[in-house]
Formats: C-alpha cells, structure tokens, sequence
C-alpha cells in the first residue's frame, strides 16, 4: 500500500529535528539523558489509568513465594520504579534497566516504597542479565519493556534462566493491534517515528507470539484496550507465565 509509506514520510517531517539529530550521531545520547525524565511523569500517570489492571495482575504475586514465604522480585527495565507501589508488603525488589539515567528516578521512588526491602540497581539489558543468577528469584516483572528490547526471545530466556522452577514472569506491553483493524492501520504510520521517540520502543510488535513460543509450563495471557488517549498504544496483554 502507497498510502502508508506516504503518511510515514509526512510523520517524520513532523518531527524531523529529531531525525536529523539522529543522522548527526546526536540523538541517541540526548534522548537516553531525557527520556527517563519524560517516563518518569508519564508513569505516574499510566498508574492512575491503569490502577485497575495493574492493581489485579500483582494481587497474585505473592503466590509464587518462596519456601520460607519471602518474595523476591526482579524487575527488568524498571524504568523509575512506578511498579512499586503494586508490590507486597516485605517483599525484595531487585531492579535492572539498560539506561543508567534511571537510577535517581528510581531511587525517588524507593525512598517512598518503606514497604518493600530494595536490594539493589543493576544497569543491565534484558536479554543480557548476567548479573543475576540462575534459579534465584521467585518473581520476574516487566511493564512495557518487550515494546523496545532488541530481542524478546533472548530476554525471554533471561527470564527462564534466573527463575527459580515454579516461579513466575508478570508481564504488560503494549502491542500491536488486529492486522485489519485502524489502530493498526496508524501503528504502522507511527511506528518509524515513534521508535525514535520512545528509544527503541516499536508499537507494532505481536508479543503475545513470543510469549506463546516461550518454554513457559504455563501461560496466563489476555487482551485488553487500555483506556490510554494515543490509539497506537491501546491494544494491550498482560498476564503471568510460569517456569
């Protein structure tokens, strides 16, 4: 289809500072130095849209604890920690993301989060979490974090490897929306921008396919439309798979 090259064209104009910045070898560094700001006060906001959800979806994490009854959760792209305030009383939060600038965002939130025992930042990528060991976590969590890892296979077994058995993986993205539907007819329009804007964020990813693929003994997904204003982020899963 012509039309959606054409439209894609028009989109980048719109925003072609940013591309031209990018060509200069600029804007990589300025975007990783701004973006955790931006992310900072757009999460607080998805809390308060999303409470509903997010609320229900963590209710299970205590679930998976460990035999003496302590939980320790991993967050990989933890982003400023907005998940937080979703975790149980007591439980210890491990937190990694591949952008260091996170950390003092991050750390704000710890500091109001006296009902979880933080054991540590780590700057780590998702599909390299070496730092962590095998079999050590009872709880692996990620909100909108596969939108923009290089490899969702990979992380994904990141995921399995530093799982303990019977542990489990909580998970929400945005993803693509249905191949005939219009919001996916603007995802493809916005995609090539907004993968500059949202460092590596992609809005047209099936996700849900990489999960389902996963070597998850069990798999709890469903789909939903989040209440959110830009159409190209509507279309949401969320869930929890099992080691």
């Amino acid at each position: 289809m012509v039309l959606i090259p054409l439209l894609q064209r028009c989109v980048q104009l719109l925003f072609l500072p940013i591309f031209v910045l990018s060509y200069l070898g600029l804007w990589g560094s300025l975007c990783k130095s701004i973006f955790p700001y931006l992310m900072s006060k757009a999460c607080r906001l998805v809390n308060k849209i999303m409470h509903k959800e997010k609320q229900q979806l963590f209710s299970r994490l205590p679930d998976f604890a460990g035999p003496s009854g302590k939980l320790t959760v991993l967050e990989i792209g933890a982003g400023s920690g907005a998940n937080f305030q979703f975790y149980p009383p007591g439980c210890r939060v491990i937190c990694t993301d591949p952008n260091p600038n996170f950390e003092q965002y991050l750390l704000n939130n710890v500091a109001e989060s006296q009902h979880l025992q933080f054991e540590g930042f780590v700057v780590a990528a998702a599909e390299n979490l070496r730092p962590v060991p095998d079999n050590s976590v009872d709880v692996v969590v990620s909100t909108h974090v596969l939108c923009s890892v290089r490899n969702a296979t990979v992380a994904l077994n990141e995921v399995l490897r530093v799982l303990r058995p019977g542990g489990a993986y909580f998970f929400m993205d945005h993803v693509a929306g249905d191949r005939f539907s219009w919001c996916y007819f603007w995802q493809q329009i916005c995609d090539p921008t907004w993968n500059y804007l949202g460092d590596g964020c992609s809005v047209t990813r099936e996700t849900w396919k990489v999960l389902e693929n996963a070597k998850f003994s069990k798999l709890n997904l469903r789909h939903i439309m989040a209440p959110v204003v830009f159409i190209v982020v509507r279309p949401h899963i969320l869930g929890y798979a099992v080691k």
